[in-house]
Order: structure tokens, then sequence, then C-alpha cells
């Protein structure tokens, strides 16, 4: 079978007709130059952030190179000199000393002989003389040669400053006799990574570059968050820094795209690396990284502004469009709403329209429907209210039947239905909700139809058989209705008035969520009406006396919402003992005043 193609309005074929030749090619192009301009820019990105780190690894080689030729110089005057006194000599320390104020990176440098004291002087607001020790012994057990070394990294306890020591043999007469160690302040390396007056946090924000230096195994020599640098943090589950770690041997400096987490979210991000060389064979990764999305901003600034002209223009041709069409489409339009008229109910919808003459054919044909279609919809809601009257006249007449079979319960059932609406309203129930729970209410005891009337006019209490017998009615009840279609929506009260919030009720044994609402309101509204009129067997309790039993069953027997209506309504005067005001589901339920009973 062919399959129908949806219609299109006149107005909607020229809108897209001016979108599609006005907007749709610049859109298309200014796409494809912002394409092609964010690939330039990306490469442009690249280039940039490979020359910084390029640039700022050459400057830590140089910084690197700068003390090692300082150790390395102090060595070889001493083995020019070629006299061991030299180096424990006062000039020596005087020139230790001298180094030290002449240089505020240095903290410590000293001359440590194989025998005998150590020459040294050191900086002791920053380093302790202990950790001076240590720290200094540290690049001394990695020498081996003539070759000046470089110590891993210590954080200083004293100052939290993280501290490189660079050490150079002293061999005089050809035999090692002492070396030359410098304890070098690392601040300098990471000045180029920090920023005082930006917090990590918000470069993250800002998409702004973030430049740090790792060591070999991923810890941590200089990075903007100063807490990584003193805990040596280890970064290398940072897919970039993992790169570098794999590749520094081959690759001096590359650009890679890769994810990095931050604060629990995952961000794409480009970076680039390259390593610095120090002596002894030590290597640094230089590490810059910067969000995609910021570092090629200016392509998403300018596919904004292409997407604000294209609308521009959009707004232009629709409103081109608008006048256009509303011209060749107006009486057409016209029609169109009074039809949508008519389909929403309004029959007062007609057409009124002469410049076309077709058109205006269309609307005297169109005028003479919706005439004759108020006349039938009139006929039709005459007759539905006519059914309803019917129905619900039915409905209390059955009632009345049931409970004219014993005097005590006469009008029971329109009580029940009156208190049960009332309680209704005092849970904010719909018109719609209210009418139901009033048919439902009224038919609570229709099963009783089927109860022997020995049982349903005994004068004295039930036997436990009898009671059992009592108890079917709900079921009766509902084996009689179930199977009318339009009573449906009425069961729950019928069926479910005798189950109890605990589960101990009957037919069904029901707990609390399980029961309907409407079988708990008729449930509370018909205990209230057999407390309040007399019975063969019990005489009739005052207001009060009723509503203090009622609440005493308050979570074993009856919801306590429920209940809580009820006692409003009493307390506001609309139940009382044989009597009910109803508000203004009166009009809609054409209740009849309120009953009075001795």
């Amino acid at each position: 079978m062919k399959k129908k193609l949806p219609n299109i309005s006149l107005r909607a074929i020229l809108l897209i007709t001016l979108l599609a030749v006005g907007v749709l090619p610049l859109i298309v192009t200014g796409w494809m130059l912002s394409d092609r301009s964010g690939k330039e820019l990306r490469a442009a990105e690249g280039r940039y952030q490979t020359q910084l780190v390029q640039d700022n690894a050459r400057q830590i080689e140089l910084f690197g190179k700068y003390y090692s030729d300082l150790v390395r110089g102090y060595s070889k005057s001493f083995e020019f000199a070629d006299s061991e006194e030299m180096l424990l000599s006062d000039r020596t320390q005087k020139m230790l000393g001298q180094s030290l104020n002449d240089d505020p990176g240095l903290l410590a440098l000293s001359v440590n002989p194989l025998k005998g004291n150590v020459l040294s002087a050191f900086r002791s607001s920053v380093l302790s003389e202990t950790e001076v020790s240590t720290f200094s012994s540290s690049a001394l057990g990695l020498i081996q040669d003539e070759k000046v070394v470089i110590g891993t990294p210590q954080v200083a306890k004293k100052s939290g400053e993280l501290v490189m020591a660079v050490a150079s043999p002293v061999t005089i007469k050809g035999k090692l006799k002492a070396a030359v160690v410098a304890l070098v302040s690392l601040s300098d390396i990471a000045s180029f990574a920090e920023n005082k007056d930006i917090s990590e946090t918000e470069m993250w924000e800002n998409g702004l570059p973030i430049i740090f230096v790792v060591d070999e195994k991923g810890r941590t020599i200089a990075h903007p968050n100063e807490s990584y640098v003193t805990s040596r943090r280890i970064l290398s589950d940072i897919g970039i820094v993992d790169e570098w770690m794999r590749t520094n041997e081959q690759i001096q400096s590359a650009l890679v795209p890769f994810d990095a987490d931050y604060q629990g979210t995952s961000r794409e991000m480009i970076g680039a690396y390259s390593t610095a060389n120090l002596a002894g064979g030590l290597k640094y990764g230089v590490i810059v990284m910067q969000d995609t999305d910021k570092a090629l901003q200016s392509v998403g600034e300018m596919r904004s502004q292409i997407w604000f002209i294209s609308l521009a223009f959009a707004v232009v041709a629709l409103v081109l469009g608008l006048i256009l069409s509303l011209q060749v489409t107006s009486p057409l339009s016209k029609l169109v709403e009074a039809a949508e008229g008519i389909a929403a109910g309004d029959l007062s919808s007609r057409i009124v329209e002469k410049r076309i003459t077709e058109i205006g054919t269309l609307g005297n044909a169109f005028n003479k429907m919706s005439d004759e279609l108020e006349t039938y919809i009139a006929d039709l809601a005459r007759a539905a209210k006519e059914n309803k009257e019917l129905f619900v006249g039915t409905v209390k007449a059955l009632a009345a039947a049931i409970d004219g079979k014993d005097r005590y319960t006469r009008g029971h059932s329109e009580r029940v239905s009156r208190v049960s609406v009332a309680i209704g309203q005092r849970m904010g129930m719909d018109e719609d909700e209210l009418e139901k729970l009033r048919i439902s209410a009224l038919l609570h005891d229709v099963g009783k139809i089927g109860i022997d009337d020995s049982i349903l006019k005994k004068p004295s209490k039930l036997t436990d058989e009898e009671y059992e017998i009592m108890k079917s009615h709900p079921h009766q009840g509902y084996k009689i209705m179930k199977n009318i279609p339009a009573m449906k929506e009425f069961l729950p009260g019928m069926y479910m008035h005798h189950e109890m919030v605990n589960g101990k009720g009957y037919p069904q044994g029901l707990h609390d969520e399980q029961i309907p609402l409407q079988g708990k309101i008729v449930a509370v509204a018909d205990t209230f009406d057999a407390m309040t009129i007399d019975r063969p067997y019990q005489k009739a309790m005052g207001l009060e006396d009723a509503l203090e039993t009622i609440k005493s069953f308050v979570g074993t027997r009856y919801d306590l919402r429920v209940v809580d209506a009820l006692i409003r309504a009493c307390a506001e005067g609309q139940i009382g003992v044989g009597r009910v005001k109803l508000k203004s589901f009166e009009k809609t339920a054409r209740a009849e005043k309120p009953e009075k009973v001795a």
C-alpha cells in the first residue's frame, strides 16, 4: 500500500522556501569557514604550546647547567690548587658564604671531604643543619666518576621548599678526595608554572593553560597547586604525563590530545610536553595542557556570530513570508480557525468572507452545517442530562428499596452518600470524583439484596454464622454490578467499604495503601451514620461520642486523613446527626435538601 504523504500548508511552503533560499546558504558557508578556521587555530595553538614547553625545558636545562657549572667550578679550583688543605681553609669558607649571599636560589653550599669535617654555608631560615646533611648525602651516594650528578628533589620540612642537590667530585692527584654539593631551591623552576593571582580552580574554570613539571616517575616538581609540590604528588594518571613517561627517551617534544578529569568531570584537553635533560642523565618533563573548547573559543564565538546573523536573516525572511502568506491564505485561515472552533466545542463559529467567490460559497455551506450541528449537539446534551438524571434516580430507588427492607435503616444509603460527599469535599476531590463517590456510597449496601430477611431484619445480635453471611454483602454487591460497564468506577466504595487499614477487614483483607480512597471514605461515613442512628440492638450515640469512637480506630480501621476531614466537617457544622450541608457540589449532583432524621 502506498504511504500517504503528510499535509503541508501553503503558508509553510512559502516560509520554508524563503528560509531555504535566504538563510541555508549562509549557514553552510559560515560553518565551512568556521570549521577551516578551527583547524588552523588548532594547529596554531599546537605550535604555541609546543614552543612554550620547549622554551621552558631549555630554561630548566640552563638552570641545571648553571648550578652544575657552579659546583664543577669549585671542584676544578680545588683540583688546580692540588692541595687538600684548601678544602677546609678559611678562605674556602668565605668563598662558600659569598656564593650563598650572591645567589638567592642557592640554599646551601658545602665541601664534603672523604675524611674530616664538612665545610658548609647554608640558609638557616630555610634548611636545618640535619636537612643539609641528609640532602647532601642523597647526591653524594650517586657520585661514581668525575661527572656532575643531581639528586632526587626533596621537600624541606622546615620551610616546605622543594630542594635539589647538585654534586661534583674533587679529584686531587688522581684520587677522589671530596665532593662539592650545592642545595638549590626549585622555586625558580616553579615560577613559570605558578600564578600567584590565579588559583588552579580558576585556571580550570576559565580554560587557561596549566603548566607543570614532573620527574621521570611522574612526581610533581612544579605546579600551580603548591600542595602538589609539597606532597610530591604523582601525576601519571593524567594522559599526557603518562605519554611523556613512555616516550621521553625517543621524543623530545610532542602535541597530544587527551581527556582529563577534574572534580569528577571529564574534559577534552589539548597539551604538549618537552623533556629537559639535566646533569647525570636526569630528565624532567615540562607539560602544558588546556581545555580544548577554551583553547578554540574564538571558533565557537565565530560560529555563534554565524548563528546570530543567520537568525537575523531568518527573522527577516519569516516576517516577509508571513506578510505574503497572509495576503494569499487569509481567507483559508479564517475557514480553518472556524472549523477548529467547532472541533473545540465553540458552535457559534461562523464565516464572513465575500472577497473571493469560491471562499464565500464555502463559507455559506460551512455556516449552514454549523447551525445544524449546534442544534444536534444541544439535543444530545439534553438527552445526556436526562439519561444521567434517570440513572441517578434509578440508583436512589434501588438504594431506597434496599434500605426499606428494615425500618431502622431507612434513608441510610442516602445519608452515607451525603456524608461521603462532604468528607470528599473536605479532602479536595474534584466534582467528577465526588459524583463517583456519591453513587458508590448510594450503592454500598446493594449486596444486602441477596441477604435473607431473617438475618437482615433480626432485632438482636447476630450469631457468628449469621454474621459471616452478613459479611458477604460487599461481595454480593460486587457480583451484581461488576458485569455492568457503567458501574466499574463505582465498585471500590461498594466492594471495599468494610476493609480496614490494618488488613483485618473483609472481604479481601486489604492493607492501607491497597484500599482505594473511595472505599476508605464510604467506610467512615457508613460507621458514622450507624453510630448516630438508633438500631434495634444499639441506641444512637451523640455526635462527640461518635467522633471520639471513630478517632480511636484511626490506624487500625480507618485512614487518618478521612477521619480528619469528617471531624473538620462536623466542627464547622457541615455534618451533624442526621443532616449534611453540601457545598457547591449540590448544583452538579442535584442533591436534595438536608434530610431530617428523628
